[in-house]
């Protein structure tokens, strides 16, 4: 019957088994085999054909029938066998799992067994434990009390899930009961070992108390923080009667009696009770914290009610002492007793490592980084904090105003003085070396600054820095009026002003009135100076943010006062300009005085030309080497003489009327004369040649270009009209129409016969030439253009070989 219903299984598989390609390829691979019938393309037909390919071989049909039919049978077999076994394996898996759930149950009953006795154990320990801690407890033998109560502690933490058990929750309250009662009769023991009043109880401390100590530990933290309070308390109570507010020696003059005391209660304190107190409760810290919080209370008080008695030199001896004191703890104790919002109160930022902290050696500039004012030098490695900054310092905060007034007080005659010292010794002597050298009055203005900005930073970083902050702003404008702008020279302009006069007095042989050589170099070290404090301030803006509370930076802004220097600086050097550019006005009227309509002949540049070459050849030197430090405002002077000189000797040229040919070409050698002058004019005199800035040469090229386009114009011939009204546009782009009659004053035209050419002009202007017009109006000149371009040729030929 079994091997019936293997058959049909087997012949069930073979109907519905129907092998993908891929696996059919793989087990192909994993067994691999050269009989055909183990093929995919099995084919019956072609291998019976192989098996008897002729009729002969017919004769051995039984042979080959015999051994298909014992092939098939081992088939058979192996099938058979492969499905026993897996019928077989059910049964055996049915009989594991059996085995293994018998494990699991043995395994739990041997965990559960366990921790019942441990769990017994547990108990017998903990109602142990508990009796004897009350028995101990009632005899005061603390020290072993320490040791049992952290262990019955442990123990009882096993028990949190069983409180339900009402003999668990029994001896959990019976601990508690312990712990209570342990707590009051320890306290009860401090309170007759130290009594809230009366005196000490003689001698070193008992070693029951060394042992309740042990015992705190383990108790609520309250019992701890009650015993170290009302030791602290009743050892601070001395110091309350001994400087109080009536007493003499409460007052700041004996400030010092006070440090001197605590120091000594901490002596006392190693010495008596020392090994009382575990370690870890820091004691003499916690004394020292609370002395410091009790001081400042104290102190506090008898200021406010002393404010009037409170002097600058007492304020600073206090503050000092006090701070000395606070380093002091810094130095023996980590600070790790101070509370945190006892930290947010008192602790102020930690001091930036700041160039105004460094010590200065001397006031000279060489020692105050003369490089444009910068104040930054090779910082110091950064100081630890000190947690107990202003533990009690803090209290002197509200009476820093006594401080910020004595240092308006010595800003306001530091001012005096240097005006004084200024009038005294005069104006700095002129000196190539150093000549422009700034002012040592700056170097003594900033030296005082950062030794007020270090002292106030040192005394507090909020309200008073602000306050003398306010203080640097007033004396910095002061100091920038009165001793800058107040010492620069007065020009004449300001004592009435240049007169015709004057102006023409050059021709007759006089000067006009002019700043001396000492003048120059007044200005110029004023400027050096200007300069110098506007960098400084800017540092000194920066520094003082890094000091000031992070609330408060907003509040620190001295643009102002940079301003007001910079003003200083615009103002030196707009007297510099004045003064060359005045030199050189008598040469500019005398030019405009000349008859040109009678010159004959082009010779040499004409002598007002050389006037003024003369008078830059004097001044733009001693500038220049008075500004050597402060090179860019040496450039500035050059653009602004350039922006003034060039639009007023324009205007004297057009004044020049009327002039002759002759006259046009020699004006156009002197304004190329002076063009070449004014490029070389920032190196001028000078042994080392530098190229001109730029933007200096720009503006030069621009205006002298139109100088001589204007007298290129003028030398045009007016006829054709049109020819030359398109040349004047083509040559000036300038719309406006006085100046196009200017031009034709220089030439000397009629007004008769200027009607039509401005009539001609105003026409043009809405429509300027365009390419086609252009090259018309060029074959217009060429007729007449050939004279005037021979003439500019020999003119521009002259020009190069008298250069």
């Amino acid at each position: 019957m079994m091997e019936e219903e293997e058959l049909e299984f087997v012949e069930e598989l073979e109907a519905v088994l129907q092998l993908t390609p891929e696996v059919q390829l793989a087990i192909e691979q994993v067994f691999p085999s050269q009989d055909p019938l183990d093929q995919a393309d099995f084919n019956a037909v072609e291998y019976i054909n192989t098996l008897f390919p002729t009729e002969q071989s017919l004769a051995n049909i039984d042979d080959v029938v015999n051994k298909i039919r014992l092939k098939i049978r081992r088939l058979d077999d192996n099938i058979r066998t492969v499905v026993r076994g897996q019928t077989n394996v059910g049964q055996d898996g049915r009989q594991v799992k059996e085995i293994t759930r018998d494990i699991k149950q043995l395994d739990h009953a041997k965990r559960h067994l366990t921790t019942s006795i441990t769990t017994l154990n547990h108990l017998h320990m903990l109602a142990g434990g508990v009796d004897s801690l009350e028995a101990m407890t009632r005899r005061r033998q603390y020290g072993e009390v320490a040791n049992l109560l952290q262990g019955v502690m442990n123990v009882l933490e096993h028990f949190h899930k069983y409180m339900g058990i009402p003999q668990i929750r029994q001896l959990s309250e019976r601990v508690k009961a312990a712990q209570t009662e342990l707590g009051q009769q320890i306290l009860a023991d401090f309170e007759e070992a130290f009594p809230s009043q009366g005196t000490k109880r003689p001698g070193g401390p008992s070693n029951v108390l060394r042992d309740a100590c042990l015992v705190a530990n383990i108790l609520d933290p309250r019992i701890k923080q009650e015993i170290i309070k009302k030791f602290i308390k009743q050892h601070l109570s001395e110091y309350l009667v001994l400087f109080q507010e009536n007493q003499d020696v409460a007052w700041l003059d004996k400030i010092d009696r006070r440090y001197a005391w605590v120091k000594r209660q901490l002596v006392d304190y190693e010495e008596k009770y020392g090994r009382m107190f575990p370690r870890e409760w820091y004691m003499t810290e916690r004394i020292s914290v609370e002395f410091c919080h009790v001081t400042r209370t104290e102190l506090s008080k008898i200021m406010r009610a002393r404010a009037k008695e409170i002097e600058v030199k007492l304020l600073l001896f206090a503050i000092q002492r006090t701070t000395n004191f606070e380093g002091f703890l810094a130095k023996r104790f980590s600070g790790c007793t101070l509370t945190d919002g006892t930290l947010k109160k008192l602790e102020s930022p930690p001091p930036s490592t700041n160039p105004f902290l460094e010590e200065e050696t001397a006031p000279e500039m060489e020692e105050l980084a003369l490089e444009k004012g910068e104040l930054e030098q090779p910082k110091k490695p950064k100081a630890p904090d000190n947690p107990f900054h202003g533990i009690v310092s803090k209290c002197f905060e509200p009476h820093l105003y006594v401080y910020i007034e004595s240092q308006d007080k010595n800003l306001s005659e530091l001012i005096d003085r240097f005006v004084a010292d200024f009038k005294a010794q005069g104006p700095p002597k002129p000196n190539t070396d150093e000549g422009g050298a700034v002012l040592p009055s700056c170097a003594d203005l900033f030296v005082y600054y950062k030794k007020c900005m270090v002292q106030c930073s040192q005394l507090s970083t909020g309200e008073p820095m602000v306050a003398l902050t306010t203080i640097f702003q007033k004396y910095l404008r002061e100091y920038a009026w009165k001793t800058l702008s107040g010492n620069l020279p007065k020009t004449s302009s300001s004592s009435g002003g240049l007169t015709i006069s004057s102006l023409l007095k050059e021709k007759e042989g006089s000067e006009v009135a002019r700043f001396t050589l000492e003048e120059l170099c007044l200005i110029c070290s004023i400027l050096s100076t200007a300069e110098y404090c506007l960098a400084t301030t800017q540092q000194l803006e920066e520094k003082l943010k890094e000091k000031v509370d992070v609330s408060l930076t907003e509040r620190i802004n001295l643009t102002g006062e940079m301003d007001t220097f910079s003003t200083v600086i615009s103002s030196s050097i707009q007297l510099l300009v004045q003064d060359l550019d005045a030199a050189c006005d008598p040469a500019l009227i005398a030019m405009s005085k000349m008859p040109w309509q009678n010159v004959e002949h082009v010779g040499d540049q004409s002598p007002y030309v050389t006037s003024v070459i003369l008078h830059i050849k004097q001044n733009v030197p001693i500038i220049r080497d008075n500004l050597a430090s402060t090179r860019k405002y040496f450039t500035q002077f050059c653009i602004k003489f350039a922006n003034s000189f060039i639009p007023k000797f324009i205007t004297h040229l057009f004044k020049c009327k009327p002039i002759s040919m002759v006259g046009a070409e020699q004006l156009l050698l002197d304004t190329h004369s002076l063009k070449m002058v004014l490029l070389d004019l920032p190196s001028i005199g000078s042994q080392v040649v530098r190229k001109a800035p730029a933007s200096y040469t720009k503006i030069v090229v621009k205006g002298m270009t139109r100088a001589e386009m204007i007298l290129k114009v003028v030398m045009a011939p007016h006829e054709p009209l049109v020819v030359f009204v398109d040349n004047y546009i083509k040559l000036l782009t300038d719309c406006n129409t006085e100046t196009f009659q200017k031009i034709l004053d220089m030439k000397g035209l009629k007004r008769s016969e200027q009607s039509s050419m401005l009539e001609l002009f105003r026409q043009r202007l809405p429509a300027p030439p365009s390419g086609t017009e252009s090259s018309s109006t060029l074959s217009l000149m060429a007729p007449t253009p050939e004279q005037e371009s021979s003439r500019i040729r020999k003119l521009e030929k002259l020009i190069k070989k008298r250069l």
